[in-house]
């Protein structure tokens, strides 16, 4: 397991803290192997029933991934290879809850959203600014997720305007259960909720949702040739450069 994530296990329950507080608990590659392993361990475990995902520091839950990544691997093959762990977290038998204390973008956004509950505190937000940060371009899949969660207006606003969604927001359109201003004691009775549910109902709905998602979700032909054709651009070399650089991007 990488060593930005921290791993505690109690009776029934997995709780999982991502630790870069320093870098807005960005994802490196290792952490989303450290995800995946889990993901793995967790499919054919009967004795887990909850798995929560945390960020640490409060300010962020995750604030997307770890730029540098991109630069040393094919891109496309990398966003192929953070999908399928995607799927993994999606399929799980478990239910999936995210823990969301601040910013919730890019791909921590897509984490949270392929959990199934969220919950945030008031001053928490959520978009992907792609468009103003990276000139990248996300999966139709995930895109797709996105929309099924906020509804289709809040993932145009969010891609097309980079605008980031409030805490209150994402509740009103039923992408939250809850915002409040305690999440340790939110977490905790939802967990008990679940603690004390028939397993045998859970796993069934989950089987109906996963199945559901598949004949809607699916990436439509062309979309990793759209893809390549973004990440070999001009607009995303830029986008990286004035990211390390700390400086704004000078788009075509």
């Amino acid at each position: 397991m990488s060593e930005h994530l921290r791993i505690e296990r109690r009776p029934g329950v997995v709780h999982v803290t991502f630790e870069r507080p320093e870098r807005h608990n960005a994802f490196t590659r290792a952490m989303y192997a450290g995800l995946r392993d889990l993901c793995d361990e967790l499919a054919t475990d009967p004795s887990v029933k909850v798995l929560v995902l945390q960020g640490a520091g409060g300010r962020a839950f995750a604030a997307g991934n770890e730029i540098s990544d991109f630069l040393e691997q094919d891109a496309v093959a990398y966003e192929d290879w953070i999908r399928e762990l995607l799927g993994k977290l999606y399929a799980l038998p478990q239910v999936t809850v995210a823990a969301i204390d601040g910013v919730c973008v890019g791909g921590g956004l897509a984490v949270a959203t392929h959990c199934d509950l969220r919950v945030a505190t008031p001053h928490s937000r959520f978009g992907y600014p792609i468009a103003k940060t990276l000139g990248n371009a996300l999966a139709a899949p995930i895109v797709y997720r996105c929309a099924a969660v906020f509804g289709e207006s809040v993932t145009r606003e969010m891609l097309l305007a980079a605008r980031l969604i409030g805490a209150e927001r994402a509740y009103s359109v039923g992408a939250l259960t809850a915002v409040v201003e305690s999440l340790e004691d939110e977490v905790a009775a939802l967990v008990d909720s679940v603690l004390a549910l028939s397993s045998v109902t859970l796993a069934a709905t989950k089987t109906q949702l996963a199945e559901y998602s598949a004949r809607t979700e699916a990436a439509p032909a062309g979309d990793e040739d759209l893809l390549r054709e973004v990440y070999t651009g001009e607009d995303f070399k830029e986008g990286v450069r004035a990211f390390l650089a700390k400086e704004k991007p000078a788009f075509r």
